[in-house]
């Protein structure tokens, strides 16, 4: 399914996700249906009901069933479907450019209530060894990964492929209940 969206909407949604990135010109305004299956996205209306107080210590991304999990100890407490990376989503990321998820272990060190898109949760890639390998390569890492919702001003349904140049995306409504659940130093896990 391809999703018709407004000329300046596609620009900033084709845009990288860090925040002043310049916006690629080579790329295709209206690109073709991801390459993997997902279930639709989790509807705001049924958002997990999670416990007052109850923090997240720990995030699994699944990659191959596009689910993100939310745990505090060994203790599920919020699971949230059909969400997106990257235009490039099989396979770790490398390098600056490549369009891929990272893969692996990491840390949110950040957030950004002013993002570009609905809150971004800011997810510690490169590490020391994401930047050796880079290196040992000649080529730039990239960075500015996070978890966030869609770009701000787009008011239609969640966009239903890969969209983002390597972030994870999610509703607005999801990324804002997950904002109030993980606080800065939680240990995400990104599975392929």
């Amino acid at each position: 399914m391809r999703i018709k969206l407004p000329c300046a909407l596609i620009a900033m949604s084709l845009a990288a996700c860090a925040e002043g990135q310049p916006i690629p010109q080579t790329q295709e305004a209206d690109k073709p249906a991801m390459a993997i299956p997902a279930a639709p996205a989790t509807s705001p209306t049924s958002l997990p009901v999670v416990a007052d107080g109850v923090k997240a210590n720990r995030i699994i991304v699944d990659k191959s069933d596009r689910v993100l999990i939310l745990y505090d100890g060994d203790t599920e407490i919020a699971r949230y479907s059909g969400i997106r990376f990257g235009d490039a989503p099989a396979g770790h990321k490398q390098f600056e450019g490549d369009e891929k998820t990272p893969e692996g272990e990491y840390r949110i060190n950040g957030r950004n209530p002013a993002s570009r898109y609905h809150l971004s949760l800011r997810i510690s890639y490169p590490n020391a060894a994401d930047r050796a390998y880079a290196k040992s390569q000649g080529k730039d890492p990239g960075g500015d990964i996070f978890i966030h919702g869609q770009p701000n001003g787009y008011n239609d349904p969640v966009i239903a492929r890969d969209w983002t140049d390597g972030c994870i995306a999610l509703s607005n409504a999801e990324i804002a209940q997950i904002w109030k659940l993980v606080p800065d130093g939680t240990k995400i896990i990104i599975q392929p």
